[in-house]
Formats: C-alpha cells, sequence, structure tokens
C-alpha cells in the first residue's frame, strides 16, 4: 500500500486511526492492535511475503531470548548470519548467477520477487541483536519486538530506528491530554511529505524517466542527459524525504517519535557533512556498526581509509545489486578518503567552492545509482560533455524550482514545527487546501512508488 494512493489516505489511515483510538484506551491491546495494524499494511502489498516478516520475527525474538538465558555468543552470531543469509538470498542470488556465468560458472537464475522492506527490516534485527550482545540492549517481551520491525509507517522504507529510540514509546497512551499538537504536527509532516513525492518528486520523474530508458537504448543528447542527471539529483531527494516525513508523520499521530531523515543535504560543503544531513539514520547504521567495528579513525591512516572505503562499498551494495551500486558506493568511499587527506595535509577551500565540488560529485555520481546498467551509465557520461541547452527544453524550470526548494528553503522538519509552533487559522486553512490539492493531484496523475521501496 502506498502512502501516495487513495486506499492509504481515505481508508487505511483512517480507519487505523479510529481502530487505535479505541484500543489506546486498554493498556493492553494498545501493541497488538498496532501490530495488527501494520502486519494488514504490510500484507496488502503482497500477503505472500507476511510468513517471512512473522518467521524473522519470531526466529530473531526467540534466539535474543535464548541469549538472554545463557550468554552464549554464538546465538547472536547464528541469528545475525541467518538475517544476512536471508537477505542475500533473495537480494543477491540472481546478481552472483550472472556475474558467475561471466567467469563460465553457469548457476541457475532464481528470478525471485525482492520482499517488501526486507533491506530496513534486516537492519533493525542486526541492530538490536548487536546492542544485546553488547550489553546495551535488554530482552523486550515479543509484542514490543514484533512492533520494532513491523511498525507500518517505517517498516518498508525507513527510517532506521534504533530499539532504544522508541521501545520505550510503545505502549503508551497517545491519545492522552494535549495530543492535538502532536497530531497536528504529524499531520502537516505528512502533508509536506506529500506534497515532497506529488509536486516535485513525481513530477521529476516525468523527465528523468525517459532520459534514461534512452540512454538504455544508447541515444541521449546533452541537453537530455544534463536534464536526466539533474532532474534525478533532486527527485530522488524529494521522493525519499517525502516518504521519510510521512512516515515521521503518520507514526506522531499514533504518539510514536521517529528520527529525522534529512537535513538539507544539498548544502553540505563536504561529503562528510553531506552523509550526516542525507539519509541519516542509514549514515549512523554504517558509522557505528561497520565503519567503527572496522576501525574508524583510531588505528591510523591506512586502517581509517580502509573502513571509509569498505563501509561504503557495502554500503552501495545494500542499496541494490548491481556494479552501478557497487561504484556509486566506491565512488563516496574514495571521494571520502580524499577529503581526510585533504584536511590532513592541505589547507581549507573556500566555503562556496566547497559546496560546488561536493554538490557536482554527488550529482555526477547519481548516474551510477539510477542507470539501469553500466553501459547506460557510460551513454550518460559521454553525453553530459557539450553545453546543454536551457531554452525551449522541458523540465529546466521545474528543475529550477526544485533546487530553490532543496537548498534554500529551511528542512521539513524546522518548517513543520515552525507551522504548527502555535495556533494560526490562516495556517491550519492552508495547509488544508495543500491536503485537498494532494487529492485532487493523484486523480489525475501515474502514482509512482516510491524509490527505496525497491532496496
Amino acid at each position: 500500500m502506498l502512502f501516495n494512493s487513495y486506499p492509504f489516505l481515505l481508508i487505511f489511515l483512517p480507519s487505523a486511526i479510529a481502530i487505535y483510538a479505541i484500543a489506546d484506551r486498554f493498556p493492553r491491546a494498545r501493541c497488538p492492535v498496532l501490530i495488527a495494524l501494520s502486519l494488514a499494511f504490510y500484507s496488502y502489498w503482497d500477503i505472500r511475503f507476511l510468513p517471512l516478516m512473522v518467521a524473522s520475527i519470531l526466529g530473531n525474538w526467540w534466539l535474543a531470548k535464548a541469549y538472554d538465558a545463557t550468554r552464549r555468543d554464538g546465538l547472536i552470531t547464528l541469528a545475525i548470519a541467518a538475517n544476512l543469509a536471508v537477505l542475500g538470498f533473495f537480494k543477491y542470488t540472481d546478481f552472483l548467477a550472472d556475474n558467475l556465468a561471466v567467469l563460465g560458472l553457469p548457476l541457475p537464475r532464481w528470478e525471485l520477487a525482492l520482499p517488501l522492506g526486507i533491506s530496513f527490516f534486516t537492519f533493525h534485527h542486526v541492530m538490536y541483536l548487536v546492542d544485546q550482545r553488547r550489553g546495551r540492549a535488554p530482552l523486550y517481551p515479543l509484542d514490543r519486538y514484533a512492533l520494532y520491525i513491523c511498525f507500518f509507517p517505517q517498516s518498508i522504507s525507513g527510517p532506521l530506528v534504533r530499539w532504544s529510540e522508541v521501545m520505550q514509546q510503545f505502549g503508551r497512551r497517545a491519545f492522552r491530554k494535549g495530543f492535538e499538537h502532536r497530531v497536528a504536527l504529524g499531520a502537516t509532516f505528512v502533508i509536506l511529505g506529500l506534497l515532497q513525492k506529488i509536486f516535485l518528486g513525481d513530477q521529476l520523474a516525468d523527465h528523468v524517466n525517459p532520459v534514461f530508458e534512452a540512454a538504455a537504448r544508447g541515444t541521449v543528447t546533452t541537453s537530455e542527459a544534463w536534464i536526466g542527471t539533474m532532474g534525478f539529483t533532486f527527485q530522488i531527494f524529494f521522493d525519499f524525504s517525502g516518504y521519510s516525513d510521512i512516515a515521521i508523520g503518520v507514526a506522531l499521530i499514533f504518539g510514536i517519535v521517529l528520527p529525522k531523515n534529512f537535513d538539507a543535504p544539498y548544502r553540505a560543503l563536504s561529503l562528510q557533512d553531506f552523509w550526516r544531513r542525507w539519509h541519516i539514520t542509514l549514515s549512523r547504521f554504517l558509522r557505528d556498526y561497520l565503519y567503527i567495528p572496522l576501525g574508524g579513525s583510531r588505528h591510523g591512516l591506512s586502517r581509517h581509509m580502509a573502513a571509509l572505503l569498505t563501509t561504503m562499498v557495502l554500503g552501495g551494495l545494500w542499496h541494490g545489486a548491481g556494479w552501478g551500486f557497487v561504484l556509486w558506493g566506491t565512488a563516496h568511499g574514495g571521494a571520502l578518503a580524499l577529503e581526510v587527506l585533504w584536511r590532513r595535509w592541505l589547507p581549507p577551500v573556500p566555503w562556496f567552492i566547497s559546496w560546488l565540488l561536493t554538490f557536482a560529485f554527488v550529482t555526477l555520481v547519481w548516474i551510477l545509482f539510477r542507470a539501469p546498467n553500466l553501459d547506460a551509465a557510460i551513454v550518460m557520461f559521454k553525453a553530459l560533455v557539450g553545453v546543454p541547452k536551457f531554452f525551449g527544453q522541458d523540465g529546466w524550470r521545474l528543475i529550477g524550482a526544485a533546487a530553490i526548494c532543496a537548498i534554500l528553503l529551511p528542512p521539513s522538519y524546522r518548517l513543520a514545527a515552525r507551522l504548527t509552533r502555535e495556533p494560526r487559522p490562516l495556517t491550519a486553512i492552508l495547509l488544508g487546501l495543500a491536503g485537498i490539492a494532494i487529492l485532487v493531484q493523484l486523480g489525475r496523475d501515474k502514482v509512482y512508488e516510491f524509490i527505496y521501496f525497491q532496496f
């Protein structure tokens, strides 16, 4: 079920709020009802994947319980290995088969459908299990653990939430005294997220998708290549930032505070700064559960460089089973390493040049992320060499508007807080009109899935 769809906005969400408002009066019913709603939401997409979700919850909780009773590290190792094996089986089996076939080692292609949200709920399991072995995470009742994994606003595409950020919130009364402001803030987040997705992300997709389809056929003009490249730079931001804001907003309505996931990343003055602002919860995961365990910056320069590169390569591979994702991660890892060397031995760069270099690098390597294959990426890179036509080309005004919104406007979490700081009739009317415009637009345009659904 898509957040940007009539079934969700007009049927599921109002029904879920009404059902939970009744259950909210009974402490023992809160978690079970929210779990049932979350599993219903997950099943709507493809009920075949529901047993996998349920089995992953029960299996991981059972192993966590067994570890709590025995303190045998092998149980946590087994659980983590099993989670990664399941993820690898569904996500990378065909990728491995294709690459082994090139080496003359043919393996059958399974052509498996990727279970929705498997990358995200796998990482949620891993975070909890690793922290349990570190002595930081206690054993929680099954209902709280299940809700941590399947809570519907964030189970499919994040944000990647740490157990410590939400476990204590589960089971609290949502519609207690003063809930009106929180619900208003949540509704504002939902509206801002849908505005980003529908009026910017999806509109840009109409210009971006044909360009990369043409690149796959081997024919792209310079102007088309620049529109596709710049367009995707802002499309993926508004698509994923929009999803994150909707997830944060819906969770707030149910009384759960999720962490922010974007903080004006295209204002970043370095790649390190970019990754502190882009998909913040994934960046934290990669830092705390991969980069630091690999040595981080504490064991000399060479190990620091290796940790950076390894972390970003694996981060790229997590996004998708393709060499484009691997090269995208490798490029970011290599550039982050160069930044470390620059800061160590060379003078600082003026802020505008630093911003321009960062934005240009991020924009160009998005091609590796978006292109359907490496041949198409090469076609795009070659086509960028030249001077694009800015007049008479559809898309540039939209890209300009998107750039202004992404770079100059306040981040959505600040904007939502400002809009709901105190009750204002005019603000409420404008947000209401925006909600109506969203519903009207949904009936006019093609509904695009969120980009991160494929990961």
